[in-house]
């Protein structure tokens, strides 16, 4: 049985992810916690993050113990994890939303804003845009070479070791869509609102065994 764990640290739209998890994974345990404690148990660590990298950052923070387990069962172990928009910016080294932020360091990257290229893009960027694949993944098996995903953002996470870097998308310059390092994955998409493309994805989670 998996026990899909959603953190809870002020910053992400929960009901939708938990929705969509318990929408292709019906007969799975699927919880928000506050706890880090309840990491423990967890099969799959999910944390959705929406809204300022600082304010998601100081959540996390805010939970005693999270970011220690997260070490321990994510970063030194081998749970699957997946970051959804803010949740993973705030892997980067640094965030540079509003001032400058120590993020996670589970990624060799800072984020930062959009080039609008003089005003012509709209700033942030908001719909459905297609993305390209960089390499080919499991995660990305029974979905279309040019999967078309839903963002919300501002700022995108700009990797310094392109070999970390799934998927990008263009808009004006690429943009980082998805980067995959050992056990951890994460999306600067929503796949909980990208329709059947994002639930496929999850699904894809669920049965990965990195």
């Amino acid at each position: 049985m998996k026990n899909i764990t959603i953190i809870d640290c002020g910053a992400g739209n929960l009901h939708s992810v938990r929705k969509a998890f318990a929408h292709v994974a019906p007969t799975e345990t699927v919880r928000v916690i506050t706890s880090a404690k309840e990491l423990e148990s967890a099969t799959h660590i999910v944390l959705p993050g929406v809204g300022a990298f600082a304010d998601c950052m100081a959540g996390l923070s805010a939970l005693t113990g999270m970011k220690e387990a997260l070490e321990k069962h994510v970063l030194n172990g081998t749970k699957p994890f997946l970051g959804i928009c803010v949740g993973m910016q705030i892997m980067a080294t640094n965030g540079y939303e509003g001032g400058e932020w120590k993020g996670l360091n589970w990624f060799n990257a800072d984020v930062i804003k959009i080039d609008s290229q003089q005003n012509t893009l709209r700033i942030p960027n908001i719909g459905w845009t297609e993305i390209d694949l960089q390499q080919e993944h499991f995660l990305f098996s029974k979905i279309s070479q040019k999967p078309v995903v839903y963002f919300v953002h501002s700022y995108f996470m700009k990797c310094r070791e392109t070999k970390d870097i799934l998927a990008t998308y263009n808009y004006g310059e690429a943009i980082t869509a998805c980067v995959l390092k050992n056990n951890i994955i994460a999306t600067q998409f929503h796949p909980e609102k990208s329709q059947d493309t994002g639930l496929q994805f999850l699904t894809n989670y669920l049965n990965w065994n990195p």
